[in-house]
């Protein structure tokens, strides 16, 4: 008989033994241990919470009030947690998830505002960077670019982009830029085809026309601030439009 093979064997079942042992253990640790609190981590949006702490717990505390102390860990309804937060128009994904301790850790991600719905006779609305409209909050107003008219209206009624896909893009150009972002302080949307840009420097309200040939028509509009308005005065033009293809108006 081979004892060094024996003695090899039996330290393999040995540890295969404790091994076991502390996985029970864990696994009933595991099973024991009781729900103690919620803690929720937060994450801001360019330094800012659309969505209070406070709301959230309320919120969980008012959904799920079987969240007591001495609750099983194993009871806690994560799913229903994570789909009840799901649920509110500011969060974007939760994720919800028990610690050793018991501890409730809740992580949310909310939603960011790129464009702002501005409606004289109803509620605004947000235009997210998912291209969603959502409320505004209560909480903070986003200083973002506003849209107004008739169409901008009618797309915050319909609850989606899906009337005009190329406003999304028109929205990222002018927004992804630092001067565009600082001089276009407004679309206003009349038509699907009639969009309108309203200036920080300048009386005059540009007209783009559609939402395509996007880079075209803010190169011509650089080339009117660059060349024409210079040597002509800001205010001199009563008409600018950049609707046409290749084309620069000024009246």
């Amino acid at each position: 008989m081979n004892w060094k093979k024996v003695k090899k064997a039996a330290v393999l079942v040995t540890l295969l033994v404790i091994w076991m042992v502390l996985i029970g253990f864990v696994e009933k640790r595991s099973q024991d241990k009781t729900f103690q609190k919620v803690e929720i981590d937060l994450e801001a949006v360019s330094g800012v919470y659309f969505v209070e702490e406070k709301e959230i717990a309320t919120l969980i505390s008012q959904s799920f009030p079987e969240l007591k102390a001495g609750l099983l860990a194993s009871q806690i309804p994560l799913a229903q947690v994570e789909k009840r937060l799901m649920g509110h128009p500011f969060i974007k994904k939760a994720e919800a998830s028990v610690g050793q301790k018991g501890i409730l850790k809740v992580e949310i991600e909310q939603h960011e505002p790129i464009a702002r719905i501005a409606r004289p006779m109803a509620a605004d609305g947000y235009i997210t960077t998912d291209g969603l409209i959502i409320p505004t909050s209560s909480s903070y107003t986003s200083r973002v670019l506003i849209l107004e008219g008739d169409y901008a209206e009618q797309l915050m009624n319909q609850g989606s982009l899906e009337g005009m896909p190329e406003l999304m893009p028109l929205i990222e150009y002018i927004t992804g830029d630092e001067f565009w972002k600082a001089q276009i302080t407004e679309l206003e949307i009349r038509k699907r085809n009639d969009i309108r840009l309203h200036q920080q420097v300048g009386k005059q309200v540009i007209e783009f026309g559609d939402g395509f040939d996007i880079e075209s028509k803010f190169d011509r509009i650089e080339v009117l601030y660059q060349e024409i308005l210079p040597r002509k005065g800001w205010n001199a033009y009563d008409r600018i439009s950049v609707k046409f293809k290749n084309q620069i108006v000024c009246e």
